[in-house]
């Protein structure tokens, strides 16, 4: 056993972290929800199909105001 800071004889492991991140779950998810559909489609995604799949908003763009220039 590697004693640990102070000769506790506690393990001291760099390597013991949680593990659970929600967020980083979440990408993963969605990362392989993306990878099975993908696997299942005969031909490539465009990308309206990939936002959809990963559940992306279209972006709102504002119509642009016409300026008279007279």
């Amino acid at each position: 056993m590697i004693s640990g800071h102070g000769g506790s004889g506690v393990l001291d492991d760099i390597l013991n972290v949680a593990l659970e991140d929600a967020e980083l779950l979440a990408e993963v998810e969605l990362t392989t929800n993306l990878i099975i559909a993908a696997s299942e489609a005969d031909s490539p995604f465009a990308q309206d199909e990939i936002d959809r799949l990963l559940g992306v908003e279209p972006p709102s763009i504002p119509a642009q105001k016409i300026r008279d220039v007279g």
